[in-house]
């Protein structure tokens, strides 16, 4: 019925048809959709309109339709297919439809004409530039990226707007067609200085000129240019470039290409994509030696941040409750950069306690301490060969940390670097600051060269942090920096005018760092038994013994640390199977599988056919030979997991080849002592209520029964010393600190001095 429209009626094959929904015949349309006008483009098809810019039907329409929203005339269509008999059925249906993501209405594709950027034409340059920048992650060369330039197609550079960047084409009535360079250019054909003219649309649209072909008006063309052009032009525009009027060269030359570019993964056929065509086309180069690839930032349901789904972050909340550093820390540590990550103040709050409140604690403890003992970080030091094995196992740390964080920034992994850093401060205070602390702190107020090289170890170490911190996390770095070393032997006012940390190798002991891993281990374990023994970590215990595979002289030094850290009077290596009983052997199925593959199962059941000699064996530190079904295989102490039938009273745990077994018998006398450090943590807890700091002196008064009253009796001296009391007394006020240990009532009174 429609004879402007010249083989409407026809069948072709397309790919894009799925047969798993619909008919397998979809209407073809080439002025409304790209897939169709592909087809139709295939086929000689004409580029049928019959609907206006403002989504009405034209005259090219049905007269019954004409002027009508293509959507309001759908029941008239119907009523007209209907009419003429050709309606085989009426109904409503649900499928994918786009919307405008703002009004939510329906929306229609039209086929435009545009002005385009012949980008095929160096596509293979495009290519080849994009090989010799470093990706990150580097499967976004080759992969996302690659495959987008891999299919590039010209790009369609006009668009239609009411304001922009116009496109600079001036053309006649006659269609002759003038671009033009610069407002200077311009000027010159308009007879007049446009210098002032906004040159924006529509501000510019209205200057004119006559046409250099034939003298008529030449007016702008109606379309304004792509923004993202406007994007992929920063490397030059920034700059005001322009060498035909000798504008920015020197300044272009010094900055292009870019050191690093940075954005999320949507970018690559945004920025990314804009920048590299445009440095191609006018430069024959890529705009960026690096590209930092980020994925996107989800809400903290996992879904995309939006108003009406009531799932936006507000970055200013978090300012306010947790601060910039908590959310710069997280955004740059928290899970893989590449990957999506969700967000939410559940999230920060614990970047805010496990690290920044952990940083702050440590430096909080120096200054107290440094205060109370009248520190100088000027004075002159222990050298370091001469420091305790824990100071130089500290420096050994941080050396490595600043080694590690200096090679993920150079890398661009600022995520390994940090969560480097992230790793030191957790040992930092849960092991050096945890191990040291008495040496901080001392009561007799005769502090020797071991407080001054805890001093000047944990001042250095802090030192460093608040450096190395200062890209991660500037302003807690900068209040370090600003008590602990700003202005002081040289240093610069500010964290952000000093040189990132260099590592110092003559610090550096890898024996020392095996050795305290190994003791770490040691300790882990033990706490494991009182954990699952249900023992109070100030209860003290006589003895632990170790079986620790490793080089038992080079641990020895650090056995004293462990036997703090583990409360026990004495740590002794258990070298014979009868120390404990018989010992028994298991493979160690993370270190044999890759060696051995299914022949681990023969291991494992020769172990457990042992009658206890090749375990001893083991427990020695020797290796051994197992004769299996496919024949002989060597192990070594480090590839078995040792256990020992104990005696009764002793709790054991085993891990990666290290045995650990605590004598769990409490005699009087080690309960008494237990009591007596309950006591003296009841009594610093009433000097904290009571806002003493730490270096006062107190009158202590201790009012209890039984055997806590035994204990305060036995040890008084010790408890006196810990809490500074230069008096201890019976009688309490009738607003004493109140506690209960082992299930008596303790009142502690304190009052300075």
């Amino acid at each position: 019925p429609f004879p402007n429209v010249e083989g409407a009626h026809r069948v072709v094959a397309a790919d894009l048809v799925s047969m798993e929904e619909g008919t397998g015949i979809v209407h073809m349309a080439p002025a409304f959709g790209a897939a169709d006008l592909a087809v139709g483009r295939r086929e000689g098809w004409p580029v049928f309109k019959p609907v206006g810019d403002d989504g009405t039907f034209t005259d090219a329409g049905p007269d019954f339709i004409r002027g009508l929203f293509v959507k309001d005339a759908d029941p008239l269509i119907v009523d007209d297919l209907r009419a003429r008999g050709i309606l085989l059925r009426e109904e409503t249906y649900e499928h994918n439809y786009p919307f405008c993501w703002r009004c939510r209405t329906p929306l229609l594709y039209y086929a435009r004409t545009s002005w385009y950027v012949r980008t095929t034409a160096v596509k293979d340059r495009l290519l080849q530039v994009n090989r010799s920048v470093n990706w990150f992650p580097e499967n976004i060369r080759d992969g996302r990226f690659g495959n987008w330039l891999e299919n590039n197609v010209d790009w369609a550079l006009s668009r239609e707007r009411y304001w922009g960047t116009p496109l600079p084409i001036w053309r006649c009535a006659a269609g002759h067609q003038t671009a033009i360079g610069s407002l200077r250019e311009l000027g010159e054909l308009a007879g007049r200085d446009v210098g002032d003219v906004d040159p924006h649309r529509p501000a510019i649209d209205a200057v004119t000129f006559a046409c250099v072909d034939c003298g008529e008006v030449a007016t702008r063309v109606p379309e304004v240019i792509d923004t993202w052009y406007d994007s992929g032009a920063m490397p030059f525009a920034q700059w005001g470039y322009h060498p035909e009027l000798g504008r920015g060269e020197e300044e272009f030359a010094r900055s292009f290409p870019a050191d690093f570019i940075s954005e999320a993964i949507d970018q690559t056929r945004g920025w990314f994509y804009t920048l590299m065509a445009e440095g191609v086309l006018h430069f024959d180069d890529t705009a960026y030696r690096n590209c930092v690839c980020l994925g996107h930032i989800m809400a903290a349901d996992g879904r995309k941040m939006s108003k009406s789904l009531g799932n936006i972050f507000d970055p200013w909340e978090a300012l306010d409750r947790q601060g910039a550093d908590a959310l710069r820390w997280f955004m740059i540590t928290s899970g893989s950069p590449w990957s999506p990550r969700r967000i939410g103040h559940d999230a920060l709050d614990e970047v805010l306690r496990r690290f920044l409140l952990t940083l702050w604690n440590v430096y909080s403890f120096f200054v107290t301490y440094a205060n109370a003992e009248g520190f100088d970080p000027s004075s002159a030091a222990v050298p370091i060969a001469d420091r305790p094995v824990l100071d130089r196992w500290l420096l050994s740390q941080l050396s490595r940390t600043v080694s590690t964080a200096r090679d993920g920034l150079e890398a661009y992994d600022a995520t390994g670097a940090g969560r480097a850093i992230d790793a030191f401060v957790a040992d930092l205070s849960n092991w050096y600051v945890r191990r040291a602390r008495r040496r901080f702190w001392d009561p007799s107020a005769q502090a020797g060269a071991d407080a001054s090289a805890a001093f000047h170890t944990l001042h250095a170490c802090l030192v460093t942090v608040a450096t190395l911190l200062a890209p991660f996390t500037p302003f807690v770095a900068e209040e370090l920096w600003q008590n602990l070393a700003a202005d002081r032997e040289g240093r610069p006012g500010s964290v952000h005018l000093a040189d990132y940390p260099l590592p110092d190798p003559s610090t550096v002991d890898a024996d020392l760092d095996r050795a305290m891993a190994g003791a770490r281990a040691i300790v882990a374990l033990g706490r494991t038994i009182r954990a699952e023994t249900k023992t109070k970590v100030r209860q003290p215990l006589s003895e632990a013994v170790v079986h620790y595979p490793g080089d038992h002289e080079a641990i020895g030094p650090l056995l004293d640390l462990v036997a703090e850290e583990l409360n026990v009077k004495v740590v002794v290596f258990a070298e014979s199977a009868e120390r404990f009983g018989r010992w028994h052997a298991k493979p160690n199925f993370k270190r044999l599988g890759p060696r051995l593959g299914p022949r681990v199962k023969e291991v494992a059941a020769a172990l457990a056919e042992d009658d206890g000699t090749l375990a001893a064996a083991l427990a020695s530190g020797a290796s051994v030979a197992l004769d299996t079904d496919s024949g002989r295989v060597d192990l070594s102490a480090d590839e078995v997991d040792l256990t020992q039938e104990v005696l009764a009273g002793w709790g054991v745990a085993s891990d990666a080849g290290v045995t650990v077994a605590l004598d769990l018998e409490v005699t009087p006398e080690l309960r008494q002592e237990g009591i007596a450090r309950d006591i003296v943590r009841a009594v610093q807890e009433a000097r904290r209520a009571a806002g003493l700091d730490v270096s006062d002196r107190i009158v202590l008064s201790v009012a209890t029964t039984g055997a806590v009253a035994e204990a305060l009796r036995a040890h008084a001296a010790t408890i006196t010393g810990e809490t500074l009391a230069v008096e201890l007394h019976d009688q309490v006020r009738l607003d004493a600190h109140t506690v209960e240990i082992d299930g008596t009532p303790v009142r502690v009174d304190v009052r300075r001095v």
